[in-house]
């Protein structure tokens, strides 16, 4: 013999039960934001670590500011370490760098940058 109790939990006890738990799993734009915010974190951490290894800095992937400059007074990269990068990232992600591009500065303006672009425009 079953009691209310037990037959009232084997089931959604009205037809919106089973969709509210749709809406629970589904993420909120604000969630999905931090979701896509993360992940482009995760990515930048990844160039940073790639710059590291490229160039052979001296400082440590994680104390790359993302927003600080690569160039001049924020890394003191330079016009060959910019080749270098270009080839490394060539080599891993499938995107072309030229030397002539005029968006290069902006495009090696921060690691944050640097990043978007590569993550907008690799094939790999």
């Amino acid at each position: 013999m079953h009691s209310p109790t037990s037959h009232a939990t084997s089931g959604p006890a009205s037809p919106d039960a089973g969709s509210s738990e749709l809406a629970t799993s589904a993420a909120s734009p604000a969630e999905a934001e931090r979701a896509d915010a993360k992940t482009e974190a995760g990515f930048e951490r990844e160039i940073a670590r790639l710059l590291v290894d490229t160039l052979q800095l001296e400082i440590p992937a994680d104390e790359i500011v993302s927003d600080a400059p690569l160039f001049h007074d924020g890394l003191g990269l330079d016009s060959i370490d910019a080749l270098e990068i270009s080839l490394a990232l060539s080599r891993r992600y499938g995107i072309e760098l030229k030397s002539d591009d005029a968006r290069n500065g902006e495009i090696f303006a921060s690691l944050n940058s640097l990043a978007g672009h590569i993550a907008r425009n690799r094939t790999r």
